[in-house]
């Protein structure tokens, strides 16, 4: 065999770990979420578990798979914590709809800023002077900065 230059390649780098927040208990919730556990300094504050929420990642590729009904019971013997199927689906269930609701509104700020920077520019080809100090007022520039802070 001979040899030859096997050239360079790259690795595939580490992925990013995922970075867990502490979320407030809000209302009368009995029941604390799968993965999370109530903070020791603050009743109204629950912690994140990491282990568990990182089984809960693998756990909805498995949901590929595998019934609801296995992923449920291998989270249950590999996080040492007791969930349903159906708690299983409902929390998948939830993150989509909260994920979806999170697009729509930054689809929507989006849309508004875009809106924004039109109705300045028809305003300033026009050459209506009057009407320029609607986006000189604190309100049009409040709006603005909430439009881009919700795309960041």
């Amino acid at each position: 065999m001979s040899e030859r230059d096997l050239g360079s390649w790259i690795l595939p780098q580490p992925v990013e770990e995922n970075k867990w927040v502490n979320i407030p208990r809000i209302g009368n919730i009995r029941t604390v979420p799968f993965g999370y556990k109530v903070a020791e300094d603050d009743e109204e504050m629950l912690e994140p578990i990491p282990f568990e929420l990182e089984a809960l990642e693998k756990a909805k590729l498995y949901l590929r798979q595998y019934s609801s009904r296995q992923v449920a019971n291998w989270l249950t013997k590999t996080t040492g914590r007791y969930i349903s199927h159906a708690g299983l689906l409902k929390r998948i269930k939830n993150e989509q709809h909260r994920r979806r609701k999170t697009a729509t509104y930054r689809n929507i700020a989006r849309r508004l800023e875009k809106a924004l920077d039109k109705a300045q520019a028809y305003e300033r080809a026009l050459g209506k002077e009057g009407n320029e100090e609607f986006f000189e007022r604190q309100k049009y520039r409040d709006l603005r900065d909430r439009a881009a802070a919700e795309l960041v």
